[in-house]
């Protein structure tokens, strides 16, 4: 009747749950047992928690009847036309998580019965609900919710101070003074919160709040963020950039990868769920021995109580990791809207998790299965919109199996170095020669899909949910961003408009004579040797990279230096009555001394770096957030980017776009 929509007498049932439950005269079949009284309020919050039980119930079952009605010959591999009959019968914002669990689900149920299961109520057991209180059921004359100043918000709910109440003496309004976190703005709307009790005895409220969102655009990007999917590596992104219209249009990049890995954490998660199984493997363990013995027996209540004790242990780790996921997507979430904005990228382009499907790879099964990746997607949507940017889906089928500077078919490889074996790591083309990590160049790929095909952008009326279903390959060109005059440059351009200065030896008030010329410096890499200065010819200030004067020969026992730090050599101290240098005593053991507690010193540093680097949360390793230089961000950003120090000029061509 549910999920027919419409009363006995074909009215539209309403949104609410309890009303739709009341339109169809439900709860009257249902009284309270004897000797309990309960208010009409408190009923509306019972009734509508039993009608959103019951249409989530209707959702997995339209999903249980897609799958069984559309049930392919391989489950674990179906075809195009397959997929495009599963997608037609599905509701709309599946994704393809719950297609993979649901097929899992029903094949386990057909291996062990012989046959498919005839719908949800055979595959599942009645549904576990939560003890929760959904105020939102009831009206203002119940639950009444204020925001008192910036960072508290004040909650009144009336219960009754008796059994069974029977005038309004008996309620009473109680008062719950809520400290809102940073996270809800002072210009955001609160809505009726759920109560809900915690292990330690206290009540947590879940205080949903909205704010304005504003628009943004589904097509016109020209500067986009391109992030792929990976296990450790969590998300691998780069930059690009559309140029040209029409049949020239083109997509470029700067070749700058951005990286978010998670492998430390993912080492963790990985960890936990092996003391989760191994924890339910132990309480079953337990509760089959207490089955098999019996209540009489002097053992059952010592298995049951153990059994308590691992599954009270299995719900901590459970709950452990739950934040771990949370706490991950996030983090990467919030990085990768960072990114966006310091880049001034108008749109993140992802994998459609939906066509996203592991083929032919049984290793790793664990951690994949384990990933947070729907997550992840939520939260970039949830932030971007809040940061102006749009977020759009493109297909992700072959996305890593060609090359983004040719097209070509790539090979994959476990290292840069092991081209002669075949692995997934790295990701080399014998067209062009390309030759990069295997997720960066899946980025490259996914940016471009989503520039040229921007215009076939389709909206969810129901999630406004952004996505791109039709594929336009393109190549990506690699360009250098232009680089900073270097010193040699700007000297000579400084000295092309300064005033030309007058030949002759420089004197200085105060001084009897000219300052003398000193020799150039000699230029090359070759033969060292002094030469004389010519008139009007410029002296360089540049330390030699080698030393000139041959180094002292070290006393027997003292520690070995390279040329150019002669510390070996005995230092002068000032004499008790000449005032010349006489040389120090020298002692070899000090210096020895002296360089082994340094090199304890470096060594003990960088043990404890790299076993924190192994374990913990706060070890991830992402991308620093730079913005761009004008030239390739946007045409009215001032955005500078620090570019790495180079140790001779070379004339190089500058590429425009």
């Amino acid at each position: 009747m549910l999920a027919a929509g419409v009363d006995e007498r074909g009215e539209v049932l309403p949104s609410k749950g309890w009303m739709a439950l009341r339109r169809l005269n439900w709860p009257k079949t249902v009284p309270p047992p004897a000797g309990v009284y309960v208010p009409d309020r408190v009923r509306r919050g019972v009734e509508e928690y039993a009608a959103r039980t019951l249409r989530l119930a209707l959702h997995r079952r339209n999903i249980v009847a897609a799958v069984l009605a559309t049930w392919p010959e391989d489950p674990s591999r179906r075809t195009d036309a397959e997929w495009t009959l599963l997608r037609r019968l599905l509701p709309a914002g599946v994704s393809g998580a719950e297609i993979r669990n649901r097929t899992r689900q029903i094949g386990g149920y057909a291996a062990g019965h012989g046959q498919l299961p005839a719908g949800l109520c055979v595959l599942e057991g009645p549904p576990q609900v939560a003890p929760l209180v959904l105020l939102a059921a009831m009206d203002r004359q119940q639950v009444t919710l204020a925001r008192v100043d910036e960072v508290t918000a004040r909650l009144r709910v009336k219960l009754p101070l008796r059994a069974a109440p029977a005038t309004g003496r008996d309620w009473a309004w109680h008062v719950i003074d809520i400290r809102l976190p940073a996270t809800v703005t002072p210009d955001a709307v609160l809505h009726t919160p759920t109560l809900r009790p915690t292990r330690t005895g206290r009540i947590a409220v879940d205080l949903p709040h909205s704010r304005p969102a504003p628009a943004t655009n589904a097509t016109g990007h020209t500067l986009a963020l391109g992030f792929d999917w990976g296990v450790n590596t969590l998300l691998t992104g780069t930059l690009g950039r559309l140029t040209g219209k029409g049949q020239t249009k083109r997509v470029v990049t700067d070749g700058r990868p951005l990286v978010f890995d998670a492998t430390p954490v993912s080492a963790a998660l990985h960890r936990l769920r092996g003391v989760r199984e191994t924890l339910a493997a132990k309480r079953d363990h337990y509760r089959a021995l207490a089955d098999g013995l019996g209540s009489p027996h002097l053992a059952w209540g010592e298995h049951l109580d153990r059994a308590r004790v691992l599954e009270d242990e299995h719900a901590r780790v459970c709950a452990r990791i739950r934040h771990l996921n949370t706490a991950l997507a996030w983090a990467a979430a919030r990085w990768a809207v960072d990114q966006a904005v310091a880049l001034g990228a108008s749109v993140i382009y992802l994998e459609d998790l939906a066509a996203l499907e592991a083929r032919g790879h049984r290793r790793g099964n664990a951690r994949l299965s384990g990933q947070v990746r729907g997550t992840v997607a939520e939260a970039i949507r949830h932030l971007a919109t809040k940061a102006q940017v749009a977020v759009v889906t493109v297909p992700a089928r072959g996305t890593s199996r060609l090359c983004p500077g040719c097209l070509a078919t790539l090979t994959h490889h476990p290292a840069p170095d092991r081209l002669s074996e075949r692995g997934w790591k790295w990701a080399h083309c014998t067209g062009c020669g390309l030759s990069m990590d295997r997720d960066h160049a899946a980025a490259r790929r996914i940016v471009s899909r989503g520039l040229l095909a921007q215009t076939h952008t389709t909206t969810d009326r129901a999630t406004g949910a952004r996505t791109i279903h039709t594929t336009i390959e393109g190549t990506v060109r690699l360009v250098r961003r232009p680089k900073k005059t270097t010193r040699r440059l700007r000297r000579q351009h400084h000295a092309e408009q300064a005033p030309p200065r007058p030949r002759g030896p420089k004197t200085t008030p105060g001084k009897g004579h000219p300052t003398p010329t000193r020799p150039a410096a000699p230029r090359g890499r070759g033969t060292r040797r002094a030469a004389e200065q010519a008139p009007g010819q410029k002296t360089s200030r540049r330390m030699p990279d080698v030393r000139t004067v041959p180094a002292t020969t070290p006393i027997p026992g003292a520690v070995q230096r390279p040329a150019g730090h002669d510390t070996t050599t005995p230092a002068a101290v000032p004499g008790p009555a000449s005032g010349h240098g006489v040389p120090a005593p020298h002692r070899p053991e000090e210096d020895l001394l002296r360089s082994s507690r340094v090199r304890l010193s470096h060594r003990t540093c960088r043990r404890r770096t790299r076993a924190a680097e192994r374990t913990g949360f706060h070890h991830l390793h992402a991308t620093a957030v730079h913005p761009l230089t004008p030239r390739f961000g946007p045409p009215d950003s001032d955005r500078t980017r620090p570019r790495r120090a180079r140790k001779a000029w070379k004339p190089q061509a500058h590429t425009e776009f």
